[in-house]
């Protein structure tokens, strides 16, 4: 097969329900620094479609043009020599009213780009397929991939309880905490039964867990393990905590097994300032004013929704002493 030579660039597209809409946006400004009304998103941020609970596919750019004749004539220098190959133009939900394109005009555009490449083409099982996307009025043509629900799959754990995060919201919250894993290393000391682990640990993100209840512990252990993953999760508060990570993620505790009162939760969050730069808070009550006194400021916020529970997604930055701090409010 002749050499494809992608050009570095992505172009995502998005399925997501409105009440997802706000959590969505915030694992794009994780992702790509910006996020977009529209459900497509074209970056030079390389993401596996599978880690986003949203994407719905990827295009690999291998070339674009201005009119549909251009990619035409770039295809056809496309040589497959023995790989078999298919070619789709994907449906997208709400694209700009001028790169809209009919069904049937859809169908037809497939066959005159499959016509030109030089190969053969199986629609079943082809060694590559290649997908074409109408764009901000312009033609991309590249290699396509479709997202892998993999979070789905982590529905069904052996342990788990009504108020843990969903697995697409545990999934997300993975990804705003960790977008580029490689050389972090995060924590999850209030890991409960692990639902937010289990994903990161899935999509190879360094992360530890720990929890100070001993049932939730054996419970976390279980579900890593249940799904062929590996994973420490170790018994203890989280003011012991002595080794330093990138990021840690605070699902404030409020459960059947563990409810933290406010005194409590304000501890949590202290606790947490010794050990980690960047912290990812999950509450359902407002504590703007904890994560102050903590020693943090929040840099991102979203409302994740489940029916009428509400959660907020608080992504923060370590910044004073939580020491300095409550000294400046005694002297104000």
């Amino acid at each position: 097969m002749k050499r494809l030579t992608p050009t570095g660039e992505f172009i995502y597209t998005y399925a997501y329900h409105g009440d997802e809409k706000e959590l969505c946006h915030m694992e794009m400004r994780a992702f790509f620094g910006r996020d977009t009304e529209e459900r497509m998103i074209k970056s030079a941020v390389d993401i596996v479609p599978g880690r986003s609970p949203f994407i719905k596919e990827r295009l690999e750019v291998l070339f674009e043009a201005g009119a549909l004749s251009g990619i035409l004539e770039q295809a056809a220098d496309v040589d497959m020599d023995a790989a078999t190959f298919k070619v789709i133009f994907p449906k997208i939900n709400d694209l700009a009213l001028a790169d809209k394109v009919e069904y049937q005009e859809k169908r037809d555009i497939e066959r005159k780009i499959g016509a030109v490449i030089k190969g053969r083409a199986d629609v079943h099982e082809p060694d590559v397929t290649f997908g074409l996307m109408p764009f901000g009025g312009r033609w991309y043509f590249g290699i396509y991939q479709l997202s892998e629900s993999v979070w789905f799959r982590h529905q069904q754990k052996p342990r788990e309880y009504s108020t843990a995060l969903s697995t697409k919201v545990a999934r997300a919250v993975a990804n705003i905490a960790v977008p580029a894993p490689e050389g972090i290393r995060a924590i999850d000391p209030c890991c409960g039964i692990g639902t937010v682990l289990v994903e990161a640990l899935s999509m190879g993100i360094d992360m530890e867990g720990r929890d100070i209840n001993p049932l939730v512990v054996e419970g976390s252990r279980e579900n890593i393990a249940h799904f062929g993953l590996e994973g420490t999760v170790e018994l203890g508060p989280i003011a012991d905590i002595t080794k330093q990570y990138d990021v840690a993620i605070i699902d404030m505790p409020y459960n059947l097994y563990t409810h933290a009162t406010a005194k409590e939760q304000q501890e949590i969050l202290k606790a947490a300032h010794p050990f980690t730069q960047k912290l990812l808070v999950v509450t359902i009550e407002p504590i703007d004013h904890m994560i102050e006194n903590a020693g943090f400021k929040i840099t991102d916020r979203c409302i994740a929704k489940k029916s009428l529970f509400l959660r907020e997604i608080l992504v923060c930055e370590r910044t004073e002493q939580p020491s300095s701090i409550n000294e400046k409010l005694k002297q104000a």
